[in-house]
């Protein structure tokens, strides 16, 4: 198995985000190659809360423009982490609210 610290690259804090937190909805950008089970696994260590839910996306990097030159922003994976009732939150974004 990887390194939990590995597969979880950083949270995203948006509007929205922080709009999910008030339901125990936690966003993440996450490694490309990982699945579900093993983003549970590694929020669960790496927190030490229990994960009810987690909703994977693939998110297409932008194309972005300077003058005549054109490049692409890389592809990423996004997850959404669903914490069960029971529960304590992730003390990381306690702060950000």
């Amino acid at each position: 198995m990887r390194n939990p610290h590995d597969i979880i690259i950083r949270p995203i804090i948006t509007e929205r985000s922080m709009e999910d937190m008030a339901e125990g909805k936690y966003t993440f950008v996450v490694d490309k190659r990982t699945n579900k089970s093993e983003v549970k696994k590694a929020i669960e260590t790496i927190f030490d809360v229990k994960v009810e839910k987690v909703t994977t996306m693939n998110m297409v990097g932008k194309v972005k423009r300077q003058g005549l030159h054109s490049g692409k922003r890389p592809d990423w994976k996004k997850a959404i982490v669903k914490l069960t009732n029971d529960s304590k939150r992730i003390e990381f974004f306690e702060g950000m609210e």
